[in-house]
């Protein structure tokens, strides 16, 4: 640690944020800006080093940063001169550093039939190494950590639990909700498109299914099976969409739908929460621990359930109203604030032990 610090006060933290570039973050891309942001905010007293791997290292210089942040670049062999760095998306340089910490998001590359097999060995070796060479590891979810505690082999003591955020939505005008069920993510065999379809089709006339994300892996199934639908001239699928653009289906929706097969975290839940719409989601993976009882779950493998969810919500205005307060409430309970203060306290945990 430099001298003049006291614990973390002062250190020098890098960090991998290679991830935080771009206009069409993606749920990986959210986290780093804000743990980075968030981290140099919180303590002007110490100094960070935002890390970009070489294809991203150019744009980043062009980039506004913090003014106690500056850039350097992110190569397998040499270490940033750093107390402590930080792999934000659950992969280490292979450089070896005084300390580190790697953020594991989720596992379904290696449980589940939602990659290719060359991706899928690739990211095993890579996740399998961070893990290993990991001081401590920070796991979204309680659900992520028992995944790499059984997929990694990583004793539960290296293993720290810190919750994703969300922010509150920026004021608006009200406007009248509309029939619409909103769903938001990558359009990809992971996401349950083709059930919420398939359920979709037994919701009452007069209802819209509104698909807002980019296409992902196995994305012709989906729009295939729209194309097949009864319901087809209802259903639309609008692509990457803007925040401004987000915020307003967020505002005229009626119903969010999120019957996700896996999620490490699924922030989409708490963001529709937080601007007042009732959630439907899955009762697997991580979804119950973020959604609690503020959200209506239902099976992801079974259209019958989803269906029959969907149908509730759309047909039960006091049950969408219940849904509303409780989620509005349970999202105020997950800040980003909070996950940068479990965050510097887990630095702080190393750095102490000298």
């Amino acid at each position: 640690m430099r001298a003049g610090g006291s614990k973390s006060g002062g250190a020098t933290i890098a960090l991998d944020a290679t991830y935080s570039l771009g206009p069409n973050l993606s749920g990986v891309g959210v986290y780093s800006r804000e743990i980075l942001f968030g981290l140099a905010r919180a303590h002007p007293e110490s100094r960070f080093l935002f890390c970009y791997r070489q294809h991203r290292f150019l744009r980043a210089l062009t980039e506004r940063r913090p003014p106690n942040a500056s850039v350097a670049l992110l190569t397998e062999r040499r270490a940033p001169d750093a107390d402590l760095f930080h792999g934000l998306n659950q992969r280490l340089n292979g450089a070896r550093h005084r300390r580190s910490v790697t953020t594991f998001h989720d596992l379904f590359v290696i449980s589940g039939d939602y990659s290719t097999p060359e991706f899928r060995a690739r990211f095993t070796a890579q996740a399998r190494e961070a893990a290993e060479r990991s001081d401590l590891i920070i796991a979204v979810s309680a659900f992520t950590a028992r995944q790499v505690e059984q997929l990694l082999k990583i004793e539960p003591s290296r293993i720290r639990v810190i919750h994703h955020g969300t922010h509150p939505p920026p004021p608006r005008p009200a406007i009248p909700r509309e029939n619409i069920v909103l769903t938001v993510g990558a359009i990809q065999r992971r996401k349950n498109i083709v059930r919420l379809i398939e359920a979709f089709e037994h919701v009452p006339p007069r209802w819209k299914l509104v698909f807002a994300g980019s296409s992902g892996f196995d994305s012709a199934e989906a729009a295939q099976r729209a194309a097949r639908s009864p319901r087809q001239p209802d259903i639309q699928f609008l692509g990457y969409v803007s925040g401004s653009e987000l915020e307003a289906l967020y505002q005229r929706a009626s119903v969010f739908a999120f019957p996700s097969l896996d999620e490490g975290f699924g922030m989409p839940i708490l963001d529709a929460m937080a601007r007042g719409l009732p959630v439907l989601t899955s009762n697997a993976s991580a979804m119950p621990e973020v959604a609690g009882d503020a959200a209506l779950l239902v099976d992801p493998l079974s259209v019958e359930s989803i269906a029959d969810g969907l149908s509730r919500l759309t047909t039960d205005a006091a049950l969408r109203d219940t849904l509303v307060q409780a989620g509005i409430k349970r999202a105020k309970r997950f800040t980003w604030e909070n996950s940068v203060a479990e965050t510097w306290r887990v630095y702080e945990e190393l750095i102490a032990k000298g």
